[in-house]
C-alpha cells in the first residue's frame, strides 16, 4: 500500500483553532488521505479543505447510533467520504449475547440508510469488543457474525492489543471484513496515555501491517505527549517502510 491516512482526532485541538492549517500541515507531512470526525459539524471545512490540500477522505467517524442518520450520510456523500465508522458504542453493551445482537441489528438498520446515499457503514473497537467473550470467542467476532455482509470493521489494533489479544491473529480471523485498520503504539494503557509512533511500542506493529494487507492504513493517536504533527510523520515512515 502507497498510502497511508490519519485519523483528524489525532489533531483534534489543532483542527477546532485553525482547521485550513491543520489540514497543510498534514499534506506537507505527505499525507493524501485523512479520516475525519463529526462529518455533519466539519462538510463545510472538509469539502473545501480537502481538495486545497490535495486530500481525500475515503473513511470517516461520526456517531450513527442515536443520530440522524440520513444528515450524516448526505453530508459524507458530499465531501467523497464513501465509509462512515460508528466509532464507539459503550462497554455495557458488549457483556451478553443480547446487547451484541442488539447493536448488529442497529447498525445492519442503518446500513440500509446508508445504502442510498452510495455508503458503507463500519464499526470501530476500542478495548472492551475483544475482551469481552460471546460463547467463547470475542464479542468483537460474535457481532461480525451478526453484520450484514455490506458492512465493515474497522479494528483499532492497540485498543485490540490492550484487550489481550494477538491483534494481528485477530485480523486474520476477521478476514476481509476488515477494510481498515488503526494503527497505533504505545504501552497499552486504556487511558490512552503513553502512546508512541508506530514501532516503538508493545504492538507488533509490523506483524499487524502484514495480517491485513490490503487494509487502509489509518494512523491515530489518542493522546501523545510530544509534538503530534512530529508523531505522526514518524508513524507514517514506519509504515511506509522508512522507519524498519
Amino acid at each position: 500500500m502507497s498510502t497511508v491516512s490519519v485519523q483528524l482526532y489525532s489533531v483534534r485541538d489543532a483542527f477546532a483553532a485553525d482547521p485550513a492549517l491543520t489540514l497543510q500541515r498534514l499534506a506537507e507531512i505527505g499525507f493524501t488521505q485523512v479520516e475525519p470526525y463529526g462529518v455533519v459539524e466539519n462538510a463545510d471545512t472538509l469539502r473545501t479543505g480537502l481538495p486545497a490540500n490535495g486530500m481525500t477522505a475515503p473513511t470517516a467517524h461520526a456517531r450513527l447510533l442515536g443520530a440522524d442518520r440520513h444528515a450524516v450520510f448526505a453530508a459524507a456523500a458530499r465531501c467523497g467520504i464513501r465509509v462512515v465508522i460508528e466509532p464507539m458504542v459503550e462497554a455495557a453493551r458488549w457483556q451478553d449475547p443480547d446487547g451484541v445482537a442488539a447493536t448488529a441489528r442497529a447498525l445492519n438498520e442503518a446500513a440500509a440508510i446508508a445504502a442510498d446515499h452510495g455508503i458503507t457503514v463500519g464499526y470501530h473497537n476500542h478495548w472492551w469488543e475483544p475482551a469481552a467473550r460471546a460463547g467463547g470467542r470475542t464479542a468483537l467476532e460474535a457481532f461480525a457474525d451478526q453484520l450484514d455482509p455490506a458492512l465493515v470493521l474497522e479494528v483499532d489494533t492497540y485498543w485490540a492489543t490492550a484487550a489481550g489479544e494477538h491483534a494481528p491473529t485477530l485480523l486474520r480471523r476477521l478476514g476481509e471484513r476488515v477494510r481498515a485498520i488503526h494503527v497505533k503504539d504505545g504501552d497499552l494503557a486504556t487511558d490512552g496515555s503513553g502512546q508512541v509512533p508506530a514501532g516503538q511500542g508493545r504492538v507488533p506493529v509490523s506483524e499487524v501491517l502484514a495480517a491485513a494487507p490490503h487494509a487502509l492504513r489509518v494512523i491515530e493517536f489518542d493522546r501523545y505527549a510530544g509534538d503530534i504533527f512530529a508523531g505522526l510523520a514518524a508513524s507514517r515512515a514506519y509504515v511506509l517502510g522508512e522507519g524498519r
